[in-house]
């Protein structure tokens, strides 16, 4: 009996030795970053979650699913807002499966899950989009600052009090989670717009207009500067003119004030002594003549030759 027993047990061993090296063993073991769904011909068997060495047929097969938080990328999509201006948004969705069996039964895999989450999150978005301006999707209104600079200030959304960008993110995820959470078997973590932009067929015609409103605005600045430039010039030449003719004015004054003094002074020393006006006269007179080239033939008879013939003139006149 023992015999026997020993034999079934050691053929048990090999069978499930065997079937391990084939392919269809018997065990398995499961991480603790995933679920293991066991399944036969198909059917849902039994689902594992937590990690160990575990047991099963050879007939049944494991199908594993990351139990972490997984990423969508959604694709860029054009939706159009309240005002049915086109914007492309480019979005991506965070989900953790929780229920496996219901995960493998719907989606069967993580590859459809992305096509259908993401279907999901475009077309909740699409809608809280055709509810919104673009001021509300971006999230922001623009100020113009005195100096021309332009600033973006967050904007509030009227209804939730909070920043619109995440009264936007809120009503999106509300809208994903009811039908992925009930249908899929996932939990939606998180759906968020990671740009907004315009498409490309506008963008050139947007770019335009911004550079025509630059240069009206830059036009304006040169006209209020060639302005400020002419008032600022023209009373500087004012100031000059009244500083130039006053200036004028005093050098003159002074100028006729010192050829009175001078007269007065070149008088008063005539009327002292007549001789002295007389030979002065002829010296001017000589310094002329010598100016021009003129010989001067001096008289015997006259002031200056007996001036420079006096033994009193000073040694040094030339």
């Amino acid at each position: 009996m023992i015999r026997i027993l020993t034999i079934l047990l050691g053929a048990v061993v090999f069978a499930a030795v065997f079937a391990q090296l084939v392919g269809y063993g018997v065990l398995y073991t499961v991480d603790q970053t995933e679920h293991a769904v066991i399944t036969r011909f198909g059917n849902v068997q039994s689902v594992v979650s937590e990690p160990g060495l575990q047991f099963k047929s050879p007939i049944e097969s494991v199908t594993r699913f990351d139990k972490r938080l997984l990423r969508i990328n959604v694709p860029t999509a054009a939706m159009p807002d309240k005002e049915s201006q086109f914007l492309e948004i480019d979005a991506y969705v965070r989900y953790r499966i929780t229920d496996p069996q219901a995960f493998l039964e719907t989606l069967r895999d993580q590859d459809t899950a992305s096509a259908r989450i993401g279907n999901l999150a475009i077309a909740a978005l699409r809608a809280e989009i055709g509810l919104r301006d673009r001021r509300d999707i971006i999230g922001g209104d623009p100020i113009n600052l005195e100096d021309g600079t332009i600033i973006v200030k967050p904007r509030v959304d009227e209804s939730s009090g909070s920043f619109a960008r995440e009264a936007l993110r809120s009503r999106v995820l509300e809208r994903t989670k009811i039908t992925a959470e009930a249908d899929f078997g996932v939990i939606i973590d998180d759906v968020r717009i990671k740009r907004s932009e315009f498409p490309s067929a506008t963008e050139a015609s947007v770019f335009q207009r911004m550079r025509t409103e630059r240069a009206v605005q830059a036009q304006k600045l040169r006209a209020e500067g060639e302005e400020q430039y002419l008032t600022i010039t023209a009373d500087v030449d004012k100031n000059v003119r009244i500083i130039t003719a006053d200036a004028n004015q005093k050098a003159n004054k002074l100028r006729g004030e010192g050829e009175a003094q001078a007269i007065a002074v070149l008088a008063e020393a005539l009327e002292k002594d007549p001789e002295f006006f007389a030979f002065r006269r002829s010296l001017e007179a000589y310094g002329k003549a010598l100016a021009d080239g003129t010989t001067v033939v001096l008289s015997s008879e006259s002031d200056l030759f007996g001036y420079l013939e006096s033994p009193d003139k000073p040694s040094n006149t030339k």
